[in-house]
C-alpha cells in the first residue's frame, strides 16, 4: 500500500486547529493530517524555520491560509524540494501596504486593554455578511481568540508586518498548487489570488461563492471538497 500523504496545516491570526476542523476530518482517509504551531516567533522566516524543523521526515504537502499562506510562501524560499503540494488559502503574495500596518497597530494597541473589542473589529472584516453570525463562525472564532490571547496576537501582528514581498519568487514554484480564495474577502480579495495564481505554473485557481477571508468557517464543505479532490490527485 503507497503511504499516506503528510499534509501540514498552516493557520492564520489568531487561528489554531479548530479553523480546519472540516477540512482535516475531510482528508484523515487519505492523509497524514498535522496542525503546525504559529503562535512562538514575531517573525514569519522564524515561524517557517519552525514548521521545517518540527515537519515530519521527506516530503510534505502545505496547506497555509492568510498568515500561513506568508509562512507556506517562506517555506518554498527556505527549503522548495521538502514540499510536494502547495494550497494557498485567502492569502497574499504581496508585502504588508502602510494602510494595513497603520490599522494593525491601532488594534495591537487596543488588544492591549480589550481583546474582546479587538474580536468584535476583527470579525466583518473575515467573515461574509450572510455566515459571521453563525455559531459555526463567530463562536469558533472566539473561541480561538480567547484560546491564544493578546501575547500570541501582538507577536503574529509583527510578523505579518515584516513580511517579505513573495512575488519575485513565484515563478520558481513547480510543485502542484491551489489556490483558493472567498469571493467576498475584503483582508485579501480575489485580484490577490489571481496575482499568485497567473505567476505560479500550472497553479488552479478557485473562488468561493458567499465567503469572506476564513473561508474553510465561512464555507466549510466546499473547502474541503476541493482540497480533498486535490489531495488525492496528488496521491494518485
Amino acid at each position: 500500500m503507497k503511504p499516506k500523504v503528510h499534509v501540514l496545516f498552516l493557520p492564520g491570526l489568531l487561528n489554531d486547529a479548530s479553523l480546519f476542523r472540516e477540512q482535516l476530518a475531510a482528508l484523515s482517509p487519505v492523509a497524514l493530517t498535522e496542525v503546525a504551531d504559529l503562535t512562538r516567533s514575531d517573525s514569519i522566516a522564524e515561524l517557517a524555520a519552525g514548521v521545517i524543523e518540527q515537519a515530519p521526515p521527506g516530503r510534505f504537502v502545505l496547506v497555509g491560509l492568510s498568515m500561513g499562506g506568508y509562512v507556506a510562501l517562506e517555506i518554498m524560499r527556505q527549503a522548495p524540494d521538502r514540499v510536494c503540494g502547495l494550497a494557498l488559502l485567502d492569502t497574499s503574495a504581496r508585502p504588508e501596504s502602510p494602510e494595513a500596518s497603520t490599522a494593525r497597530k491601532a488594534l495591537m494597541k487596543l488588544a492591549e486593554t480589550d481583546m474582546e473589542a479587538v474580536s468584535e473589529q476583527m470579525l466583518p472584516r473575515l467573515s461574509h455578511p450572510d455566515r459571521m453570525n453563525l455559531p459555526v463562525v463567530r463562536g469558533v472564532f472566539h473561541s480561538m481568540l480567547t484560546g491564544l490571547g493578546k501575547d500570541v496576537f501582538l507577536r503574529q501582528q509583527t510578523a505579518i508586518m515584516g513580511r517579505a514581498d513573495s512575488r519575485p519568487g513565484l515563478a520558481a514554484i513547480t510543485c502542484p498548487t491551489l489556490v483558493i480564495v472567498g469571493r467576498e474577502d475584503l483582508i485579501t480579495p480575489p485580484e490577490m489570488a489571481e496575482e499568485i495564481a497567473t505567476h505560479i505554473r500550472h497553479a488552479q485557481l478557485h473562488i468561493i461563492d458567499t465567503c469572506g477571508h476564513l473561508s474553510p468557517l465561512d464555507q466549510p464543505e466546499e473547502v474541503a471538497r476541493l482540497l480533498l479532490e486535490w489531495v488525492t490527485g496528488l496521491s494518485g
